[in-house]
């Protein structure tokens, strides 16, 4: 069975690579049909897909709109390689591509796979929930990106570009329904002419869940709550919660005017905003791997692959007196946030000089079951924490006609992140309190991050000869972070575990040179050949969301610092167009290393988090990408891609997974903590590495004789089996798997309407995009600690009816 699944994806990805030119060359003399052609802003500058010489796959508007893509999620769904998992807590996210990513579990750590969403970087995880709607393009640069996109960039870039507005006049009112969530979408768009130099485009789009796609089997649990201060014991109830999640409600809308009051000058002013509620901020957290298939501490939780999980609301007791909790005791997530920006390019001369401004700000507030399995006295969260960002890139680019060319920029950016968060933990309380908000409080913690940086770059492009290019450039960073980290105020009962009110302060600078070099050469007209060498830096930090233990590692505040992650290594690529546009056909080669990975440890019996620098990785592979559409079927494009990645640890003295012995390989600590068990795993696999992975897809449209047109498309995802652990964990490794992703449509002349049929996931795969370790396990007698994924969406099936008005 497994060599079928393995075999039947690769099959079709080297039949769509290598058979389908030997059909084509029977039918090179057709007159239609033909590729696309593909523009990328790979490098800052717009230029064919075939001419960029970099590691990178575009996703279509077509494509985009086929699939509903309109989030991070969706984007790794129909991109082999690119693994997004969404967290409840820390960063939000876990996003790794070629088996390079950021743990989740720290809100510090920025991500390795930057996202820049029309130009403008967004580092922090939690970009996970802006609203992607309205989209025409969608990038994704694969190894480090560091010249062109800056600091944080080490593993790769998702870029994606908003649709802009249209000098005529369109308005296109889309409605859906999704069946498993009972999910209703409506999304309007209105784009024109505001005058002769003006247009503008107005997108908004409103979805409401009225279920889930994540069955929650909470049952009523005990609460017993403590009083530290007369020891009397009250026992009340953790109500059931059996909506199914997430129960989404969200709210998008974004404004973009453009201004061209002469062909020198043009102006792109944007004004966005997203807000978003879910019923419960681990909605997507299942137990895949338990000791004795149950849950360490919720013996009721069957733990598998399944889409099922058991989190409870908070007491009464606690809800009404908890900050940021809901008055009603329910578990929910709220994300809202707001972004401006102005992209002017002004043309003199020879030049065009670039500025690119932006402000975004976001709150992110929730309440959790802490545990994630809620059992008699769960640990209950609540945390409010905001970002605010600023940023400046100036470009100035040379258009002259000789062999040589440049470009220079700067980019200057302030941030600010603040972080609250409350615990309840063991039940305890503390009736002598004089701030009622903190009676039912185990510990608080607040921090605080403030960054500047400066970073300069610059590219030098030489044209030995039409065919022949060099480009040299590097980009220097100089960042400052300063930071601090308190709890305010611990429960006495927790027995001085975490030290009360003494400031951690960490005030850091960083400086880093990114130098690049790539040298291509345009074999011939149609086929181009590149050598590229990279580096990138993402910058250090400090864990915000720790935990100031009292010795638990160093035991001091440099236990919340982190050191910058670097990379080094080449790329050499192979770029072509065959039989006559019919057939794209590119391979990659890549060796990266990879210098002090930053990771998050959570070690699940102390509640304690653990902020590290791998030693090394290395990821080296090779890639394959395909697409043909043949002349004698104009509107079929068959598409194939094939990987084959090798990620592991150089040099890496890991924590040891919770329940891990000595026999096991935990035999050691880890170097700069306070005797922390260790375990060397140099020479296995990173996190969401697959050895092998492919994608097969095949769209048709058809035209009929009365005008109406109709569409099929089919896209799949092959994985082969990886380990969801940073820390070799051998309970959280993952079979293969092979994914399905199906739309039709048929829509009237001139597609004034059209009506979808869309189905994701039609295998039903239980993918797990990251994992921690449940807390609190393993319990007394267990082996290990429960395995607690960050699960994709099950199968599901929605209908759309898009109309647009002329």
């Amino acid at each position: 069975m497994y060599k079928r699944f393995l075999l039947t994806p690769i099959a079709m990805a080297i039949g769509s690579t290598l058979l389908l030119p030997g059909l084509a060359y029977a039918q090179e003399n057709a007159a239609r049909g033909g590729l696309e052609e593909v523009l990328v802003t790979a490098r800052k500058r717009e230029e064919t897909l075939q001419d960029a010489p970099v590691a990178v796959s575009a996703i279509s508007q077509e494509r985009i709109e086929k699939f509903d893509v309109t989030s991070l999620e969706r984007i790794a769904a129909l991109s082999p390689q690119f693994f997004v998992g969404r967290s409840s807590n820390g960063s939000g996210a876990q996003m790794t591509l070629r088996g390079i990513g950021s743990s989740s579990t720290s809100i510090g750590i920025e991500q390795s796979v930057a996202v820049v969403l029309d130009g403008v970087y967004y580092g922090q995880g939690r970009v996970l929930n802006e609203g992607m709607f309205d989209l025409a393009q969608i990038e994704l640069l694969k190894g480090p990106q560091a010249l062109f996109f800056g600091k944080n960039a080490t593993a790769g870039v998702v870029s994606i570009t908003s649709a802009k507005p249209t000098d005529e006049f369109e308005a296109i009112v889309r409605g859906g329904y999704e069946i498993e969530a009972e999910q209703y979408r409506l999304e309007g768009i209105v784009s024109g002419p505001l005058s002769e130099t003006v247009n503008a485009r107005l997108s908004v789009r409103h979805s409401e869940m009225n279920g889930g796609y994540f069955e929650n089997k909470s049952t009523d649990q005990l609460y017993t709550v403590t009083d530290v201060a007369t020891g009397d014991a009250t026992t009340y109830t953790a109500p059931a919660d059996n909506r199914d999640a997430p129960g989404e409600v969200e709210t998008l809308a974004r404004l973009m005017v453009s201004v061209d009051p002469s062909d020198e000058l043009s102006m792109l002013f944007t004004a966005s905003t997203t807000k978003s509620e879910v019923d419960n901020s681990s909605w997507n957290y299942t137990a895949f791997d338990c000791p004795g298939g149950v849950g360490g501490v919720n013996p009721d939780l069957n733990c598998g692959d399944n889409f099922v999980i058991t989190q409870n609301r908070m007491p009464s007791i606690i809800a009404s007196s908890l900050p940021y909790a809901r008055s009603n005791g329910d578990l929910f997530n709220e994300y809202e946030s707001y972004s401006l920006t102005a992209n002017i390019e002004y043309s003199f001369e020879r030049f065009t000089l670039t500025s690119l401004t932006n402000f975004q700000d976001n709150q992110n507030t929730f309440g959790l079951s802490g545990d994630f399995q809620s059992f008699p006295t769960p640990t209950f969260a609540t945390e409010r924490n905001t970002w605010e960002a600023f940023s400046e890139e100036l470009r100035l680019t040379s258009e002259f006609d000789g062999a040589l060319n440049f470009m220079l920029g700067i980019l200057y950016q302030t941030t600010e992140r603040k972080f609250d968060q409350y615990v309840t933990a063991g039940g305890l309380m503390d009736s002598r309190v004089q701030d009622p908000q903190l009676v039912h409080v185990g510990s608080q913690k607040k921090s605080f991050t403030d960054g500047e940086t400066i970073s300069p770059f610059f590219q030098v492009n030489y044209e030995f000869s039409d065919r022949v290019e060099l480009s040299l450039g590097a980009r220097y960073s100089d960042e400052t972070k300063d930071s601090e980290f308190v709890h305010p105020y611990v429960n006495e009962g927790l027995g001085g575990i975490w030290r009360v009110n003494e400031v951690a302060r960490g005030n850091q600078s960083f400086e880093e040179w990114s130098p690049e070099a790539t040298l291509s050469w345009r074999v011939l007209d149609d086929t181009l050949a590149y050598f590229s060498y990279k580096t990138a830096y993402k910058s250090g930090g400090f864990s915000n969301s720790g935990i100031y233990s009292a010795d638990f590692m160093g035991g001091s505040e440099s236990d919340f610092l982190f050191e910058p992650e670097t990379a080094a290594g080449f790329e050499i690529g192979l770029k072509s167009t065959l039989l006559d546009n019919q057939l794209r056909l590119n391979v990659a080669v890549y060796d990266f290393e990879y210098d002090d990975l930053q990771v998050d440890f959570f070690n699940s019996p102390t509640f304690a988090f653990i902020t590290l620098n791998a030693g090394t990785a290395k990821t080296q592979g090779l890639e394959l990408d395909a697409e043909f559409a043949p002349r004698a079927a104009p509107g079929l494009s068959i598409r194939g891609s094939l990987a084959f990645n090798n990620a592991e640890y150089d040099n890496f003295v890991a924590p040891c997974w919770a329940g891990q012995t000595t026999a096991q390989g935990c035999n050691t600590t880890v170097p700069g903590t306070n005797g922390t068990p260790g375990q060397d795993i140099s020479g296995e696999s990173t996190a969401m590495a697959p050895e092998v992975s492919a994608s097969f897809g095949v769209g048709y449209n058809k035209y009929l004789q009365n005008g109406w047109e109709y569409g099929l498309a089919v896209d799949g995802i092959y994985s082969d089996e990886y380990n969801a652990s940073g820390f070799a964990n051998p309970h959280a490794m993952r079979d293969a798997y092979t994914t399905l992703n199906a739309s039709i449509s048929l829509a009237g002349e001139g597609r004034e309407w059209e009506v979808q049929l869309l189905g994701k996931n039609l295998t039903d795969e239980h993918i797990v995009s990251g994992v921690v370790d449940g807390p609190s396990t393993p319990a007394a007698g267990g082996e290990y600690a429960d395995q607690m994924g960050f699960t994709s969406l099950p199968r599901t099936l929605a209908v759309q009816l898009t109309y647009r008005f002329d």
